[in-house]
């Protein structure tokens, strides 16, 4: 017997028991940032690497340790995409679309990062993402959070969110901080993880992300960004927090949230939990004013979010959602030999076109009356419908109510339709 071949570790395959789950959040999704006029992009799963290293930063986990790269067959240096935001901007630069416009978009699909596996941190996982350019002030910012909060709310799990914000300033308010945190840790070098020590002089606001709690207390004690930043990026603060105290969102200010990626100035925020023990971030985003010019663009005020769905899946769990249940058929058709089969197709066909939203389940293997019957019972279906020769030879088909001990029913082939849209316009409120 041959080998068989398992799925590379941390790429998860989505069964049916599962998948529908993950539709359910991304319709979910969908319909939540189409009430605020959101539009869909799609982009490559594959970018040239540079893109990732100009726009992420060189001296980041994920460029540094996580990316997935290689050369293709022209020998060019691609990478299977880590984020989202990076993408989207690239994409939207080379259609034109950031040129004297506003543009408010969504994506979700799959990123690839290669990190350790564990529960919520995948090295393939779907993102649900958010990006909106062209807009200056805190305006965009609040509906930003305030998309979230509804988001949450309609998967029921906003009661275990709590949303941190902070400042990060402009590029000369970050630099003249930076310059402040090598001071205060260049004594503490010889404490510091080796990962620390590589970005002290390359990039110290990494160290604030750092999670060696050996380090928590000595990050405590680092100088705030908030202290280094200057009067307009306080007042555009204020007016964040004045905004979401209208809007009734509470949130805590945290002055190590610097974001890990190189492209974030101005707001930051994530919405975080305490149900899902190291996986405390579920959503995080700000804004990214710089990067389009990064990218070769004119300079354009942009924002975003992003979340990863299947840490979403965990919270709703943690939370104990009650998720809708997978699909299950509202009828089943129990048709014994090939004729009876034949003529099923058909029937099922036309209840298919005229019955909205009416799944029929049909055994095309075929199989005795009993097998079908006991698969009918299992499916979940309310009705069973039964075609055998008798009931080919008078025109007829047998009805039976899976759900209730009605007798069986004998109904003429042509009004099969509108029976089964009066059964279901009848029962629609107990179809469970």
């Amino acid at each position: 017997m041959a080998e068989r071949i398992q799925a590379i570790r941390g790429m998860n395959d989505d069964l049916p028991d599962r998948s529908h789950l993950l539709r359910y959040v991304e319709n979910t999704f969908i319909q939540c940032v189409s009430l605020y006029a959101y539009h869909e992009i799609r982009f490559p799963l594959l970018e040239s690497t540079q893109l990732f290293k100009r726009t992420i930063g060189e001296v980041t986990d994920i460029v540094e340790k996580e990316m997935y790269t290689f050369c293709d067959l022209n020998g060019d240096s691609i990478t299977l995409r880590p984020e989202g935001t990076a993408g989207c901007v690239r994409a939207c630069l080379e259609h034109g679309l950031l040129h004297n416009q506003q543009q408010k978009l969504w994506y979700l699909g799959p990123m690839f990062r290669h990190e350790k596996p564990q529960k919520g941190r995948y090295r393939q996982f779907i993102q649900l993402g958010v990006e909106a350019f062209g807009m200056a002030g805190v305006g965009i910012e609040l509906e930003l959070i305030a998309m979230c909060r509804r988001f949450f709310e309609e998967l029921g799990i906003f009661g275990a969110l709590q949303l941190q914000i902070n400042t990060i300033g402009e590029r000369h308010e970050r630099q003249a901080y930076r310059e402040a945190l090598v001071e205060y840790f260049k004594p503490h070098f010889d404490v510091l993880d080796e990962d620390c020590k590589r970005r002290l002089y390359k990039n110290p606001l990494r160290i604030l992300d750092s999670k060696n709690k050996s380090l928590h207390a000595l990050i405590a004690g680092a100088p705030k960004l908030i202290d280094s930043v200057g009067a307009d990026s306080r007042a555009h603060f204020s007016r964040l927090c004045e905004g979401l105290d209208a809007l009734g969102i509470s949130y805590q200010i945290n002055p190590l949230l610097v974001r890990g990626l190189d492209y974030y100035g101005q707001t930051v925020f994530e919405w975080v939990t305490d149900q899902l023990g190291s996986q405390a971030s579920v959503c995080a985003g700000g804004r990214f004013d710089t990067l389009i010019e990064q990218l070769g663009g004119h300079p354009t005020p942009a924002i975003g979010f992003a979340m990863g769905l299947e840490r979403l899946l965990l919270l709703m769990d943690a939370c104990l959602v009650k998720t809708p249940t997978a699909l299950t058929s509202s009828v089943y058709m129990i048709a014994v030999g090939d004729n009876a089969l034949q003529r099923a197709l058909v029937l099922a066909e036309q209840v298919r076109t005229s019955v909205s939203h009416c799944v029929i389940e049909l055994p095309t293997s075929g199989g005795s009356f009993k097998s079908q019957f006991k698969r009918a019972n299992k499916s979940g279906a309310r009705l069973a419908l039964i075609l055998g020769e008798d009931e080919l030879h008078q025109g007829t088909i047998g009805v039976k109510d899976l759900r209730q001990s009605d007798e069986q029913l004998s109904l003429p082939q042509d009004e099969l339709t509108s029976y089964i849209e009066t059964y279901f316009a009848r029962n629609l409120n107990n179809l469970e």
